[in-house]
């Protein structure tokens, strides 16, 4: 498989990990837009939002709470952050794995452009 995240999740591309367990992974983006920025991933290659189901709430509700568990372990967790899920092409996803963005550290503006 071509996915970056998947090359990512088998070990095949290095990623700074802040968590991992048999479900999510968690790792530093390497073009950070804040001083905090970090991803969340499911490890099963989902493409898009769009192709989530029922069956995937529980997973999904994991990458909430473990980006939740980062932020507070990065110190983000009182003064505020962002959490971004793009979905396909005119949502400004970019690699087809679904994904978090957490970011902090910084004010946030809105609309993020």
């Amino acid at each position: 498989m071509d996915c970056l995240f998947c090359k990512i999740v088998n070990g095949d591309i290095p990623a700074t990990v802040l968590y991992e367990d048999d479900d999510v992974i968690a790792f530093e983006d390497i073009m950070p837009q804040a001083p905090t920025h970090f991803l969340v991933i499911p490890k099963r290659h989902i493409s898009t939002l769009n192709d989530l189901t029922d069956d995937d709430a529980p997973m999904v509700g994991k990458l909430q709470i473990t980006a939740a568990k980062i932020a507070k372990q990065k110190g983000i967790s009182d003064a505020g952050y962002r959490v971004a899920m793009n979905c396909n092409e005119m949502g400004g996803q970019t690699v087809y794995h679904i994904h978090m963005h957490v970011l902090g550290g910084r004010a946030m503006t809105w609309p993020p452009g």
